[in-house]
């Protein structure tokens, strides 16, 4: 069985909508292209990294669409080892809708069992990447198909948009993987991976809690 990674830029307060530019999701939502101004190098070598062993691409219509309509064309130039391998995987599209799936590699997913659908690419692929994708993002994350969440969180805060956490995950508990790692700009990187069981509870005040006592 292979690993499902989610792959999400976030602010502080945890909003995950339209990073990349004014366009990507401009409906109701006027800071279309925030991580553009907080990008640096480490960043970008940890999103290359990141992207390192994929063999396959899980995404949303809309993430979809944008990809499509971008990568293609981008093979020789400046980004063209991320271009390459994404026009290179099998890419499979969660939606309800019809897309166009002219780019090379393209299948969309039963949209009746989505669920169903990403058992069994999990199973035929080693390492699967969803990227952006806040819609599929939920539905992994209430069916807990995902292994692994590379998480960036931006130094600011946006007040509007659509939320990496918002409402449709469930009780879950994590682990971090390797230490977290900030950039020059203040951009913070955490590597979760699932963990067993849900989150436990306890009583800060409890006497076997470590408080001083005077004995």
């Amino acid at each position: 069985m292979g690993l499902i990674h989610i792959e999400m830029f976030a602010t502080l307060d945890l909003v995950g909508q339209a990073p990349g530019g004014p366009d990507e999701d401009p409906v109701g939502f006027p800071f279309g292209g925030w991580q553009a101004p907080l990008l640096d190098e480490v960043a970008g070598a940890q999103i290359g990294a990141a992207y390192e062993g994929t063999d396959a691409l899980l995404l949303g219509r809309q993430t979809y669409d944008i990809f499509a309509a971008y990568w293609p064309y981008q093979e020789g130039g400046q980004d063209n080892e991320i271009a390459t391998l994404f026009n290179s995987v099998p890419k499979y599209v969660a939606s309800r809708g019809k897309p166009d799936l002219s780019w090379a590699g393209s299948t969309q997913l039963d949209p009746d069992d989505l669920a169903g659908a990403v058992r069994e690419i999990r199973d035929r692929h080693e390492h699967v990447k969803v990227v952006g994708s806040l819609n599929l993002v939920q539905t992994l994350l209430r069916e807990k198909l995902f292994d692994r969440l590379d998480l960036w969180v931006h130094p600011i805060v946006l007040g509007v948009g659509k939320k990496v956490f918002d409402g449709g995950e469930v009780p879950t508990n994590v682990t971090l993987l390797e230490p977290p790692a900030a950039g020059p700009k203040g951009t913070v990187y955490l590597r979760y991976g699932l963990a067993d069981g849900t989150p436990g509870t306890g009583d800060m005040s409890a006497p076997d809690r470590g408080a001083a006592r005077d004995d």
